[in-house]
């Protein structure tokens, strides 16, 4: 499994689209970034004065946390569209089903491979708003609330998105499909605001990506959260093995 993980890992690297995400990914956050300590520094003088006003980790690191969720939304589609649908593409997928690995090893090893990937590109964003420590006071522990936070969301993506190229043997439409569910799960809950899901909207609010995130990027570590995204996360994963389990059977 864990041979499996890194040779995906390492096949990752070996795309342009890999590195192109990367660099993509650092060159919009870092712009913001900037934009970000930009405007802190305008409104610093009137902010300095208020007892228990918010400091960097709030007005910079936060917002920035939240702009890189956004932005993974958009690049993870692209990341896992390929992982089972392009094996199925070129017709690789029975070798690798025939592979002396249980499915779940199977479906394991792709997505740790694939959320590899995605824990190095968290790595590099890190680095933006622990950079502020240098010359500022930062609440690490709003910073590492909202760093997990970041990380529950992208490994519900990369589990939602597995799950999604299992079914389909065209990365495209593996990628369109991906991206129309997360972007659903992430503004599920604006449905239960409506007065015609008044009855839904705790159900619609429960199952929103971005409702269990915002508590996160608050500092606020509640088990209820943590629980929804392992419960996605191991939601889809199971879904992936059955998937690909009744293909072996056929």
């Amino acid at each position: 499994m864990l041979f499996l993980a890194r040779n995906e890992l390492y096949r990752l690297f070996l795309s342009p689209l890999a590195w192109v995400i990367l660099a993509l990914s650092q060159l919009i956050l870092a712009y913001l970034f900037l934009t970000h300590i930009d405007y802190f520094i305008q409104i610093q003088a009137k902010i300095s004065a208020i007892p228990g006003a918010p400091g960097v980790t709030e007005l910079i690191a936060m917002p920035l946390l939240n702009n890189a969720a956004t932005i993974l939304l958009l690049l993870a589609p692209l990341i896992t569209m390929r992982l089972i649908a392009e094996e199925r593409r070129n017709e690789s997928l029975p070798l690798l089903l025939s592979a002396p690995l249980s499915i779940h090893q199977l479906v394991l090893g792709k997505y740790l491979g694939t959320l590899g990937f995605f824990i190095i590109l968290l790595l590099l964003i890190s680095l933006m708003p622990l950079s502020l420590a240098l010359g500022s006071d930062i609440d690490y522990g709003v910073l590492a609330a909202g760093l997990l936070g970041l990380t529950l969301l992208v490994a519900s993506f990369t589990a939602i998105g597995l799950f999604l190229s299992s079914l389909t043997n065209q990365p495209t439409i593996a990628a369109i499909t991906t991206f129309t569910t997360l972007f659903l799960l992430w503004i599920i809950d604006w449905a239960g605001n409506t007065q015609m899901a008044a009855e839904s909207s705790g159900l619609f609010s429960w199952l929103s990506l971005l409702r269990h995130y915002e508590p996160l990027l608050q500092g606020e570590v509640n088990s209820s959260d943590i629980a929804y995204y392992l419960i996605i996360i191991a939601t889809f994963l199971i879904l992936t093995a059955r998937r690909l389990d009744s293909q072996r059977l056929n």
